[in-house]
């Protein structure tokens, strides 16, 4: 199982706890929600829970609860801006559908 960054996220994410002085590293988890059914979530973590996945790569952290996990494994995490727009991006190969705003997805 793995979850990996792409060199644009890592920075914005090491930017962002370097801006916030404090922080293990990001985490990435699912939640029911949407039209879908599912909808990702980003926090910071300053500690960790019990059975949480650690995922380290590019100098960043990114934090996998197991619950999540089965959901998130083989995403890679990016981050795009377009025109006036910037985010994070999911490239989840699970994800069987969407919704049309995406906001939320189904597996």
């Amino acid at each position: 199982m793995a979850i990996t960054i792409t060199e644009a996220a890592a920075s914005r994410v090491a930017t962002f706890l370097a801006n916030r002085g404090k922080g293990i590293g990001l985490r990435l988890g699912v939640r029911t929600s949407g039209c879908s059914g599912m909808a990702y979530v980003l926090e910071f973590v300053d500690e960790l829970d019990e059975g949480d996945q650690i995922f380290e790569e590019k100098g960043v952290k990114i934090i996998v609860d197991a619950k999540s996990l089965v959901y998130l494994d083989g995403t890679e995490l990016d981050f795009a801006k377009e025109g006036l727009n910037e985010g994070f991006q999911f490239n989840n190969p699970n994800v069987s559908s969407e919704c049309g705003c995406g906001e939320s997805f189904n597996v």
